[in-house]
């Protein structure tokens, strides 16, 4: 089986800033969230964890995996998609004129990068081949995989998966710290 979730709120949640790869670690509410979502999903088994190698995701992993013997391996191809130069802004959706708003409102307009951002392309290409090189050779031989990473990240994975196409991007939504069963 292969399972995926998001990290636990960090202050940036919390302020509505955009995260993308800058490194914010959980805050009190989300080590609170990873605990209790391992807790509250203990009777899951998994046999590897990767992660994305972002603190958030990281300590993620290592608070909803605590006491159980699930090794975890963080992988670049996780890391969260870039929103270049407009990390850190906060409450982007209040500001209608901003660039970077077509990759939430209007997914499949958002052709050309933005200002350091990365670009679909390259996003679904590296955590496809994640799912190639990595997680199907494991769900091949039986294994139950956890992949612990971020919003858009993540979404790259589930609307794979699942078949979702680029319009509906962002319509199954990806609460902090809800496990999801992809297959």
């Amino acid at each position: 089986m292969l399972y995926i979730i998001r990290h636990g709120k960090t202050d940036w949640n919390a302020r509505h800033k955009l995260q993308g790869r800058t490194d914010i670690p959980l805050n009190d509410e989300g080590r609170a969230m990873a605990l209790k979502a391992g807790q509250d999903n203990r009777d899951v088994h998994f046999d590897v964890c990767y992660c994305s190698p972002l603190v958030r995701a990281r300590e993620t992993a290592e608070l909803f995996l605590k006491d159980r013997d699930v090794p975890i391996f963080t992988d670049d191809r996780l890391v969260e998609m870039s929103f270049g130069i407009y990390e850190g802004v906060e409450e982007s959706f209040s500001k209608p004129d901003l660039p970077v708003n077509v990759i939430f409102k209007n997914p499949e307009n958002y052709k050309e990068p933005i200002e350091g951002a990365e670009s679909w392309d390259d996003l679904f290409s590296r955590t496809g081949e994640f799912l190639d090189e990595v997680v199907e050779p494991l769900l091949k031989e039986g294994k139950d995989v956890l992949i612990v990473g971020h919003g858009a990240m993540n979404l790259s994975i589930i609307n794979r998966v699942w078949g979702i196409p680029l319009k509906d991007y962002w319509s199954t939504g990806i609460e902090n710290c809800k496990l999801y069963k992809l297959k």
